[in-house]
């Protein structure tokens, strides 16, 4: 609530002190004093009944809040909240450009900036569920591929380190696909590619991570069993090299040798000059041993698929 003014004018004065004869006219003047007290006290029980009345029922500011207004005024505002960094606030004008003016052109866009002012402001799950409602009630709007692409950012920007649940990387994959799906030839699906590659990546990093504790405890299978996971699902990650360099680790530890020649080969075909490669040689190199192809392997398909 805003303070009332000073009232203009007012002034304080200085009071004199009171003689003998001044105390006698007090004495005199003491029922009318008394009158004095009663009013200024039931003044002071009004205002407390205004102040009670004022809690229950509000002041009036939400009642002037929620004013009717042209659409121009609230959209407007709303967008000058956004571009100052007053996000929620700004959503809230959005969403009031929809209640008054509900079947107005500024209406539907004033759904998806909704959707935006809650993105902007980190509050992922109100925008995720602001742009489900725009691309529910708008399928075939020529904004929906950024309602699409807007969706898509809210769960990427909740990506968490490999060390967590990767619920929402998941989600981001999905979305970012939906993305690439439905409008594949737009600027939008570009970017899309790009973050769906760097989810996998995400996705691979975390079964990569979850291979070496199991290998560390030397429980093979279960890490073989991550590491053949990256190779299958995530073909185009930057872990894929790792993944064959572990499994001949692990192969090896097994005493399953032509699968770790194997895992070594493919690995030597596909990444020549990489590090990776040089370890599993060096290993293969101390047991008397060399990468060699199998065509038994489960490997085997994996043999060109880089080239």
């Amino acid at each position: 609530m805003r303070p009332y003014p000073h009232p203009e004018g007012q002034e304080l004065h200085m009071v004199a002190a009171k003689t003998p004869n001044d105390r006698a006219g007090s004495a005199r003047n003491a029922p009318g004093r008394l009158t004095r007290h009663l009013c200024l006290l039931l003044c002071l029980t009004v205002l407390a009944g205004c102040d009670t009345m004022k809690t229950i029922f509000g002041t009036g500011e939400e009642e002037h809040k929620h004013a009717e207004r042209s659409v121009e005024e609230i959209y407007n505002n709303a967008m000058d909240l956004l571009q100052t960094g007053w996000y929620e606030t700004a959503a809230k004008e959005f969403d009031e450009v929809e209640r008054q003016h509900p079947y107005s052109v500024w209406a539907t866009k004033a759904q998806l900036m909704a959707g935006y002012s809650h993105y902007k402001d980190g509050r992922y799950d109100e925008a995720i569920i602001s742009l489900d409602r725009f691309i529910e009630l708008h399928p075939g709007n020529r904004d929906a591929p950024y309602a699409y692409y807007l969706k898509a950012l809210s769960y990427y920007e909740q990506i968490s380190d490999v060390g967590r649940d990767q619920k929402m990387t998941r989600l981001a994959l999905d979305a970012m696909r939906e993305v690439v799906r439905r409008f594949p030839n737009s600027s939008y699906a570009r970017d899309a590619r790009l973050k769906l590659e760097l989810s996998q990546d995400h996705l691979a990093g975390k079964d990569m991570a979850i291979g070496r504790y199991y290998q560390r405890r030397t429980d093979y299978l279960a890490a073989i069993n991550r590491y053949r996971a990256v190779i299958e699902r995530y073909q185009t990650t930057t872990h894929v090299p790792e993944a064959l360099h572990r499994l001949t680790e692990c192969y090896l530890a097994l005493g399953i040798t032509d699968e770790a020649q194997m895992s070594a080969a493919v690995l030597g075909h596909n990444f020549p000059g990489s590090q990776w490669y040089e370890d599993s040689y060096a290993m293969l190199d101390n047991r008397n041993l060399r990468p060699q192809r199998k065509e038994s392997s489960w490997l085997s398909w994996m043999w060109d698929w880089a080239t």
